[in-house]
């Protein structure tokens, strides 16, 4: 079965920023995952949103880099947000703890609603 490179689209919202995430996230996807990540921080977003709907495969290494884009969200004080994934990723999250330190939505419509409440709140 051939590898489906990661491919990556940021959509800039208003305090907002989400990166739609396409094929498989390995240790190939390094570079265009930190790239996607640092065009979504470019305008200061408070909530960074990874829509994992189109993703076929994470592996280890990916496991590993959504850990690194976890640790920036953080060190600039970024929430960082999951939505789409399968339930057998939200098994391997919950297993990694990652689900610990960030929501885990069922479709991007359903996180769009909870971070617009975060934002009327913090105002």
């Amino acid at each position: 079965m051939p590898v489906k490179q990661l491919e990556t689209r940021v959509r800039h919202l208003p305090d907002l920023a989400i990166i739609d995430l396409q094929g498989e996230i390995d240790s190939f996807a390094e570079h265009i995952l930190d790239a996607a990540y640092s065009d979504a921080e470019s305008k200061l977003p408070n909530t960074i949103l990874l829509n994992f709907t189109k993703v076929d495969y994470i592996n280890s290494t990916g496991i590993a880099l959504i850990v690194s884009l976890l640790a920036r969200a953080r060190k600039s004080q970024r929430y960082l947000a999951v939505c789409g994934l399968s339930e057998h990723y939200i098994e391997i999250f919950r297993i990694t703890r990652l689900a610990d330190f960030m929501n885990i939505y069922p479709d991007e419509a359903k996180a769009l609603v909870d971070v617009q409440k975060s934002t009327t709140r913090t105002q």
